[in-house]
């Protein structure tokens, strides 16, 4: 699998803001890839060091249209740990 098609983007939130202070990053990744996968993406697209890798399901919520109940499909989500000499300037300059 190419790193690419691992991560699919960064995720943008309040919590992931938080994290950056302790040097992790978080990405959504493609629903079949392994800690392993995502930690030789990082470091191939990046070209950083990763120090642990810590993987979760994000659950669907549910979502209603007038009558018709439906809900978002789940995805998986990667908190990437870096090393401390190391950080991914991506994250750096979306700060407000």
């Amino acid at each position: 699998m190419n790193a690419r098609q691992v991560i699919v983007r960064p995720v943008i939130s309040e919590k992931s803001y938080a994290l950056l202070a302790a040097n992790k990053y978080t990405f959504r990744v493609f629903d079949g890839a392994n800690k392993t996968q995502v930690r030789q993406a990082v470091e191939e697209i990046f070209g950083v060091r990763v120090t642990g890798v810590r993987t979760a399901w994000v659950k669907p919520k549910p979502k209603r249209r007038g009558f018709t109940k439906g809900q978002r499909r789940r995805w998986k989500k990667a908190i990437v740990t870096l090393h401390p000499e190391d950080s991914i300037e991506l994250f750096e300059g979306q700060e407000a």
